[in-house]
């Protein structure tokens, strides 16, 4: 089990290494489209390179402060909540880390929780009140046990450079796409290289936040059935998560301004609700799915 734990931690920190290298080619790509466009293929991707490399690395520094930041967190007071606080420091102790992840709720009534932070000894755990007041002690137990997990095996960096590195993507193809409506008259006048160019720069911009998105797929919904599998066997009661995500799965309000597309893969469940997605695009595999996988363990 150890060995296995080890590897996944390895295999985690080079996936994350390998994610920026994803996004830094993405984003170059989209900045030569924007050069394209403006008149100047180079200039475009050098001057996309260096900005990318500078955001990429303020991220990977404060990425988890801005992403709670988003999801309007605040930090919690043992006063405020004694419960949610001991469970959090019991279980990292448990899970063997370095120091218990900090504490933050979301005041709001859905039922959902997550992990973010670029190592476990700079972790934060979040919960809605949502949860806290739905809950018992065994199920919120196993919500935290599955979040810490994510911590313990590195999947919060990750999850964690997904979410904030999409912003990015998703900035500069709006920026492509508004240039357009004011390139047409210089594209024509370079003639048929100006319009392959123009071609190309739309073509980046509308398929690179679907790739972006196919990233998040390939991180999230494999990360999720470890993370119960291992949240289960910290707690060494899996009925506690079982039963939790059944309360999720049957929760029908939607975390409301606490989450949007670029942070969504980062929740226990989808804070999305009265929304069909094929679940081929989902961040999420089932929740009746996961159910099922912890009743048999």
């Amino acid at each position: 089990m150890k060995r296995e734990m080890f590897s996944e931690v390895d295999r985690n920190k080079r996936h994350s290494i390998v994610l920026m290298g994803i996004f830094l080619i993405i984003i170059v790509g989209l900045g030569f489209g924007l050069g394209a466009i403006w008149g100047n293929f180079y200039a475009g991707g050098i001057l996309a390179a260096i900005i990318a490399t500078i955001y990429t690395l303020i991220m990977f520094n404060s990425g988890d402060q801005t992403i709670l930041s988003i999801s309007k967190a605040k930090p919690v007071k043992k006063t405020e909540y004694p419960h949610l606080v001991h469970t959090v420091e019991g279980l990292s102790l448990a899970a063997g880390l370095p120091k218990p992840p900090k504490t933050y709720v979301i005041k709001d009534s859905a039922l959902n929780a997550f992990a973010t932070g670029k190592d476990p000894e700079h972790a934060s755990i979040a919960v809605t009140t949502g949860l806290l007041n739905k809950l018992n002690r065994q199920e919120l137990e196993g919500v935290i046990a599955h979040e810490m997990s994510h911590i313990k095996n590195y999947d919060i960096r990750l999850m964690m450079l997904a979410a904030v590195l999409v912003g990015i993507v998703v900035l500069l193809s709006d920026l492509i796409l508004r240039s357009m409506w004011f390139s047409g008259g210089r594209s024509r006048d370079r003639g048929n290289s100006g319009w392959i160019l123009l071609l190309i720069g739309l073509a980046l911009a509308i398929l690179a936040p679907i790739a972006v998105h196919l990233v998040k797929l390939s991180i999230s919904r494999k990360r999720e059935y470890a993370a119960d599998a291992n949240g289960a066997i910290l707690t060494r009661y899996p009925e506690g998560l079982a039963s939790a995500l059944e309360k999720i799965q049957h929760d029908p309000d939607p975390l409301v301004d606490g989450a949007n597309r670029a942070t969504a893969h980062l929740f226990i469940s989808t804070p999305f609700k009265g929304k069909k997605r094929s679940a081929k695009w989902s961040t999420h595999p089932p929740i009746s799915d996961r159910i099922r996988r912890l009743r048999e363990m």
